[in-house]
């Protein structure tokens, strides 16, 4: 239960935090990469606001044994970049920089803008789908 109270909570607040920074909106993302026209610099205010409590909490979890709602961190185990890393990548991206649209505020949009949010959703869980199908 304490885990998905957690859970509950931690995605209660990054959806705030999303509808609060504008990020929901895909117009925001997309005027960001646009270098050449009405370049939008919120995204890059959002992302280096995002990374002062991001620091706070790795230095808090390496002070911890282990984490609040679970029995041990699950960390990644490696840092290397290989092929599927870098495919993935390119096709968040290229996913991202289309539609403006990354899965937090896809998935914040069905609250937000139901209609378009719903293409995006099933195109993410299309993908899913095939990644698990396909691995």
């Amino acid at each position: 239960m304490k885990q998905i109270l957690v859970a509950l909570f931690a995605g209660a607040l990054f959806g705030a935090g999303l509808a609060f920074s504008g990020m929901a909106d895909p117009a925001r993302v997309q005027g960001f990469l646009d270098l050449f026209g009405r370049w939008d610099p919120t995204l890059a205010f959002v992302m280096g606001g995002a990374m002062i409590p991001m620091a706070i909490a790795w230095i808090i979890q390496r002070r911890l044994d282990k984490p609040f709602a679970d029995a041990h961190f699950s960390l990644p185990g490696t840092t290397l970049i290989d092929r599927k890393l870098t495919i993935g990548a390119v096709l968040f991206g290229t996913g991202w920089g289309i539609s403006g649209l990354c899965p937090g505020p896809g998935l914040a949009d069905l609250a937000i803008n139901p209609l378009p949010a719903l293409a995006f959703v099933g195109a993410l869980l299309a993908g899913m789908i095939a990644h698990r199908v396909t691995s």
